[in-house]
């Protein structure tokens, strides 16, 4: 053997071994694993400017939306379209209300006192004495003033029920007065086809709604007839047991149990039968017209 030859191969080895990979193994493999880090990073990035392109597409078609409606002319003080859901609502509502739907009642043990929520209509001055209810859209065709021994020479009536708040509060309380109903048939309503009026076979024949309010105006409420007509409507002038005070709509005021309490009109001072739908308070400032629960 060559003595180069064989130190060559003592030291190195043969040619062919010289040239064996000692280290290209995790070379390689860690070039491939940098090579699919950057592409998995790539593709994170692509995705993550899809999501924000879509982000903001639907983010600028919500503003875009909010802004549509927003200015759209406003109708019973919110923009039509969202008018239009809740008048919608209400009517879904209304097609389901029966009149016979009782509210749930409750021992009378259970009443308390309700916060005297609100003033609105009660800030003028009254005297409790030469109070009167005014009353129109009678089938007679003539206006009345009734007064607080007008209304309670008719049947009196006494329910327990729970006032519910659409702030999100509920009290139980005992309320005593005349069912609308009662009210109605001593002093019948006009028809809607001029006919006497039916409350008990032809109810779709009465004006279908009535408006109520205070009497300075302030405060004011519509109804749908199907409501006045539920036999825990009152006009109501006494709570747990006692005559109405002022601040809770002394001398007269509605209870209508399956409508919120903003429906409770304090200190009733005019009831008008009507074909056209009434303005309401809380409509006009963006509630739902029939408040019901």
């Amino acid at each position: 053997m060559n003595p180069a030859t064989e130190q060559k191969t003592e030291e190195g080895g043969t040619e062919k071994e010289a040239q064996a990979p000692v280290a290209e193994a995790p070379v390689f493999q860690a070039v491939l694993d940098e090579n699919e880090s950057d592409e998995a990073e790539s593709q994170m990035r692509r995705m993550s400017r899809r999501s924000f392109l879509w982000a903001l597409g639907a983010g600028v078609g919500t503003l875009a939306g909010y802004k549509w409606i927003d200015t759209r002319r406003a109708d019973g003080g919110i923009p039509w379209p969202l008018r239009r859901v809740l008048d919608t609502q209400g009517e879904i509502a209304r097609d389901l209300f029966a009149t016979a739907r009782l509210a749930p009642t409750f021992p009378a043990s259970l009443a308390k006192e309700p916060r005297a929520n609100g003033n609105y209509g009660l800030e003028s001055e009254l005297d409790l004495a030469s109070w009167n209810l005014n009353v129109s859209g009678l089938h007679s065709g003539e206006d009345l003033q009734l007064s607080l021994a007008d209304i309670k020479k008719l049947p009196r009536t006494e329910i327990v029920t729970e006032l519910k708040c659409i702030e999100g509060w509920s009290v139980v309380v005992r309320w005593a007065g005349v069912k609308i109903s009662d009210f109605m048939r001593r002093y019948p309503p006009a028809t809607q086809s001029g006919d006497a009026p039916n409350l008990d076979k032809k109810p779709r024949d009465l004006l279908p709604y009535v408006s109520a309010q205070t009497p300075d105006g302030a405060y004011f409420v519509g109804l749908d007839i199907e409501s006045v007509l539920q036999p825990q409507t009152l006009l109501c002038y006494e709570m747990n047991g006692q005559a109405l005070t002022p601040e809770h709509g002394a001398p007269l005021r509605l209870v209508t149990p399956t409508k919120y309490g903003i429906k409770h009109l304090k200190r009733l001072g005019t009831l008008e039968f009507t074909g056209q739908k009434p303005e309401d308070f809380w409509a006009q400032r963006g509630y739902d017209w029939y408040s019901g629960h």
